[in-house]
Order: structure tokens, then C-alpha cells, then sequence
């Protein structure tokens, strides 16, 4: 089965992990009021020479990157080991926000000057 993904405007497999990422889309557009132009789904980044991709990112109206949202399969449980994953590559991404999130189990972080920190709300 397929879906479409509005932000890379192309039809993609609805794998699991793709049905969280469509689900936060949504909610990112319709529930916090982000404009579709102002996310990118799947970018790619450079880390310690190799390559990632970023599954959405949220970027300011400078076009700075604003927040990064990882994705996971509902299977998929949400530990320290993923969450220090998803906090190496704001070295490269350097967003003020993170959401990490597996479709039932949600968390959000925020920079506070010199740590990212448990934020109760994006």
C-alpha cells in the first residue's frame, strides 16, 4: 500500500514508520498550525562522514532549521539509546527542538543554552 507525502510530493510506501511520519505531518499542519513549506521530510545530513536522513524537520521563517522529528515504528520502543541518537545529530542540525516520537509514546526536548532538556509541550 501506498500513501502520498505531501512534503516530498511523491507516493511512498506505508510502511509503519511511514504511517507515524504521515500521522505527525498532520498534526504538525492542522493541530500546531505549521505550513507544509515550512517542513521537509526524509533530508539528507552528514554526520562523522556518514550519510542520514532526518525523517522531518521543521525549519523557521529564516529557513533555519527550527525542530527535528524522529520517527519510529509503533515496535519501536523509545530509549535513552534512540534518543542520544536523535540528540548527536542536532551537533549538525543544530534545531532549538526535538520530538522524538514511535506514534504512542511521544517526547519533546528543547535547547536551554547548553542542553537539551524535557520539554512537556513542542
Amino acid at each position: 500500500m501506498k500513501v502520498f507525502d505531501p512534503l516530498r510530493k511523491k507516493e511512498v510506501e506505508l510502511t509503519p514508520e511511514e504511517n507515524v511520519r504521515q500521522s505527525v505531518i498532520v498534526w504538525l499542519r492542522d493541530k500546531c498550525g505549521i505550513p507544509e513549506v515550512r517542513m521537509k521530510s526524509e533530508v539528507p545530513f552528514q554526520y562523522n562522514g556518514l550519510q542520514y536522513r532526518a525523517d522531518i524537520l521543521v525549519y523557521e521563517r529564516n529557513l533555519d532549521p527550527e525542530i527535528l522529528i524522529e520517527c519510529k515504528a509503533p515496535s519501536v520502543k523509545i530509549d535513552r539509546t534512540v534518543i542520544e541518537q536523535v540528540i548527536r545529530y542536532t551537533r549538525v542540525l543544530k534545531v532549538k527542538k526535538i520530538v522524538v516520537t514511535n506514534g504512542t509514546t511521544t517526547f519533546f526536548f528543547r535547547w536551554n543554552g547548553s542542553e537539551y532538556v524535557p520539554s512537556p509541550v513542542l
